[in-house]
């Protein structure tokens, strides 16, 4: 997959929205050094080309209730392309997961899983992952802090 090719006013927008995605679009042409239509064209250019994916708040698990985060490594039974693309739409559906990766090697998914507390993510556990259909095994770590969590990508200006 190519990436694409931008220029230094570009990857300053990405890092300025990538920091506060709820500033104006005044605030960020004077912080990039532009007049606010050309800066609205870009900012457009970009969301149009997928890759500004999405805006949104970084919320607070602990405060909404959310006490633990658990990381799930899933193994199935088969790696059949239709296998696989199920499990995901699967995971989909369910809104305590909150990341899922497929991997190489020994497990197939990471799965990022919240829950009110471990007696809420013991029943979540056997109630959708270990009886999923094609799950073989699932192994949990229960994190006990978060040392670093950022959003987005290194934005190199």
């Amino acid at each position: 997959m190519a990436s694409q090719k931008f220029d230094q006013i570009d990857l300053q927008i990405l890092a300025e929205l990538q920091k506060n995605g709820r500033m104006t679009n005044v605030e960020l042409a004077q912080m990039v050094g532009l007049t606010a239509p050309p800066c609205l064209r870009r900012v457009r250019a970009l969301e149009e080309s997928g890759v500004i994916r999405s805006y949104h708040a970084d919320l607070d698990a602990a405060k909404l209730g959310y006490g633990i985060t658990v990381f799930a490594m899933v193994s199935l039974r088969s790696q059949a392309e239709a296998d696989l693309k199920a499990f995901e739409d699967y995971v989909g559906k369910l809104p305590e997961v909150r990341e899922c990766y497929m991997l190489n090697g020994e497990i197939d998914f990471l799965l990022k899983v919240v829950a009110r507390d471990l007696q809420s993510f013991q029943s979540f556990l056997t109630a959708h992952l270990t009886s999923a259909p094609n799950v073989t095994s699932v192994k949990t770590s229960l994190t006990i802090r978060t040392a670093k969590q950022l959003a987005g990508i290194p934005v190199e200006t």
